[in-house]
């Protein structure tokens, strides 16, 4: 019996997740009380319902009862997978003001930006439990997709996720290890490489002959496949390791790319390029916008 649990931020895209999940096959339930929650299961089990996915209310009950709930869910025989959404304040303040929608923390005593920051100290404390996800530069469609991946993996195995990104937009809040490869010659200011990424034959020939190179990936390699049995043995479900240079595109898609490959026969890998989604989801509103 497989149970995601979902918690997150106001405006992280919970909506969007569980709608995601219910498209898949999922029994979705939104704004549960964590009180609630051992009814809802064995209701569920004796219904036979076998794939649930639930967005918690932490609203009113708070988080104190959550630890203990996916305890008992699981010795009742449910897998269970947490996943926390979160996203930039700078992030959240704008889809507060583009939808006009009321921060639920938010009154007379707190602005919008405060309301987030006293949402995000109440969930301090349940980030740690399962699997964190910044949603920042992600649209809608390309959330659902990643929720897709998400899913698609077997939960009793680690599972690596390597995220290229570019350190102009941020750091990725979900990020567990980072490595920083600015220092890598860079394809950009190459003239017929810049409006490529690391994807492109010509990026990947270019970086190859880069000797600097070689040494960041055999180094990111052995670090990370000697401290995986110790994340291993520490109970982690998802391991995030981001790869960052300055725009996201050349350098770090590369990287990560090569990463992936080399881990994908001994562990199930997933890849996101963060700024490359960004760009794509910005050509189809364009296109969209045009048509």
């Amino acid at each position: 019996m497989d149970l995601l649990l979902i918690v997150g931020v106001s405006g992280s895209g919970k909506s969007v997740a569980i709608a995601a999940l219910e498209d898949s096959g999922y029994y979705g339930v939104s704004n549960l009380p964590v009180s609630q929650l051992a009814g809802l299961l064995a209701h569920l089990k004796s219904a036979q319902q076998d794939r649930v996915a639930i967005v918690l209310d932490v609203k009113t009950e708070g988080i104190a009862g959550i630890a203990p709930a996916i305890a008992a869910a699981r010795r009742d025989g449910w897998t269970v997978r947490f996943l926390y959404l979160d996203a930039k304040t700078e992030t959240l303040v704008k889809r507060f003001s583009e939808t006009r929608r009321r921060h639920p923390f938010s009154n007379e005593q707190r602005t919008l930006t405060e309301a987030i920051e006293f949402e995000r100290e109440r969930l301090a404390d349940v980030r740690s439990l399962g699997y964190r996800f910044d949603t920042s530069e992600l649209s809608a469609a390309a959330l659902r997709l990643w929720i897709k991946d998400f899913i698609s993996v077997d939960p009793s195995r680690l599972t690596l996720l390597f995220q290229s990104f570019g350190y102009k937009h941020g750091v990725p809040l979900d990020a567990d290890l980072v490595f920083d490869v600015r220092c890598l010659p860079n394809p950009y200011w190459e003239p017929e490489l810049a409006p490529k990424s690391g994807v492109d034959p010509e990026v990947i020939e270019y970086l190859e002959r880069q000797p600097e190179s070689e040494r960041m990936y055999r180094d990111i390699y052995h670090f990370v496949a000697s401290w995986l049995p110790d994340y291993a043995r520490d109970n982690r479900i998802y391991l995030t390791v981001a790869i960052g240079c300055t725009g996201g595109r050349h350098r770090s898609v590369y990287l990560v790319e090569r990463l992936a490959r080399a881990f994908a026969g001994r562990y199930q890998v997933l890849i996101r390029h963060r700024e490359l989604e960004q760009s794509a989801n910005a050509s189809m509103a364009s296109a969209k916008m045009t048509a």
